[in-house]
């Protein structure tokens, strides 16, 4: 017995040939995504025309005292935001302005414990503990929404890599 996999363009729903060249369009943001960034699939001639529809847009944080202290972030139209600039031109504004530099890395001397309920499941390139593979069992909702929360990959069981990581019972 064999097992034969179709793919589908995931907009359209039209099955793509073995030979059919297949285009990864990822979502980064969206006002429906909740669990973080996902891959779609879909054919060429189903994205061409995207590059034709993007907006030119501005992406800004604004951050004031709203938000407990967090950055808001707002996606606008470019020619918008140009027209806040009333007393010299965006174009020259945003070139003249003072630069942001990214918070530097901090190196970390604590370890993480992979085996308490705040990190299992974590993506890491160790041995995973019996303690970490016990907690991702037994708290497999909680685990993947803290993950969907923070916008890395979800446990799934069905996973063949993942079952064996985290010990779930084979399931093929």
């Amino acid at each position: 017995m064999g097992k034969k996999t179709i793919h589908v363009s995931d907009f359209s729903g039209t099955v793509l040939q073995q030979d059919d060249e297949v285009v990864r369009v990822v979502v980064l943001e969206h006002p429906d995504l909740v669990a973080g960034p996902v891959q779609l699939d879909a054919t060429p001639t189903e994205v061409e025309n995207l590059d034709d529809a993007a907006l030119d847009v501005a992406v800004v944080e604004i951050h004031d005292r709203h938000g407990g202290g967090e950055p808001r972030r707002v996606v606008l139209t470019a020619s918008e935001f140009d027209a806040m600039a009333t007393d010299v031109p965006m174009a020259q504004l945003l070139k003249t302005a003072e630069r942001v530099r990214p918070p530097k890395a901090r190196k970390s001397t604590e370890k993480i414990d992979y085996g308490t309920l705040e990190h299992a499941g974590k993506p890491h390139r160790g041995r995973v503990t019996e303690e970490e593979a016990r907690l991702v069992r037994e708290q497999l909702d909680e685990v993947n929404k803290r993950l969907a929360d923070a916008g890395v990959r979800q446990i799934d069981p069905a996973d063949p890599e993942h079952a064996l990581r985290y010990g779930f019972p084979d399931v093929s």
